[in-house]
């Protein structure tokens, strides 16, 4: 007889996985199964700034200032001294969206260095997850900023292509630097 007519359900047998996997993994394991994979992502950057290395701490660590700053941020909250929200708006390529950013601020010590775990949600465009690492030193009458990232991104982030999001992180590295930087010039 035809196997449609067959008195047994057909159906095929399915592994399942008790528990669940952590939460940080859902990102993999649905960009897995979705079909958009994901990304590594590493960046690095020096910048002279012309202010003392505490007032370039302090200013790191505000709120309005990072919201001023920040090419197309909507918002920044500071829930606490090792934590903020932002909601962004962002261009990356053909691609303009909004993000919900967490930021975790570790390894303090200031005014030298400090770490930032980020992870960030832009809804139906993908998500982000990566780590900073600045580091503050006098320079004369200012100070350099030394920073390197590594990130993953995923979805449709991820299918644009690491060069062009590179660029695009880039872009807003430089902006935002160059916004900072402003604040300060003629001042020493």
């Amino acid at each position: 007889p035809a196997p449609w007519l067959s008195p047994r359900p057909l159906y095929v047998p399915m592994e399942v996985s008790y528990p669940f996997p952590p939460v940080e993994d859902y990102a993999r394991v649905v960009g897995r199964f979705v079909g958009f994979g994901g990304k590594t992502l590493e960046q690095s950057g020096q910048y002279r700034i012309p202010a003392a290395r505490t007032v370039v701490w302090d200013a790191l660590n505000d709120a309005d200032v990072l919201q001023a700053c920040i090419e197309g941020c909507e918002s920044v909250t500071k829930l606490s001294d090792h934590r903020f929200d932002a909601n962004i708006t962002a261009k990356l390529g053909p691609v303009k969206t909004k993000f919900k950013a967490t930021i975790e601020v570790s390894d303090r010590n200031p005014p030298e260095s400090y770490s930032l775990d980020v992870s960030v949600k832009g809804g139906m465009q993908g998500f982000g997850k990566g780590r900073a690492e600045v580091e503050l030193a006098e320079d004369q009458d200012a100070t350099l900023l030394t920073y390197r990232v590594k990130g993953n991104v995923g979805g449709k982030l991820a299918q644009m292509g690491s060069r062009l999001i590179t660029t695009a992180g880039r872009k807003m590295a430089d902006g935002f630097f160059s916004k900072f930087s402003e604040r300060w010039a003629g001042t020493i």
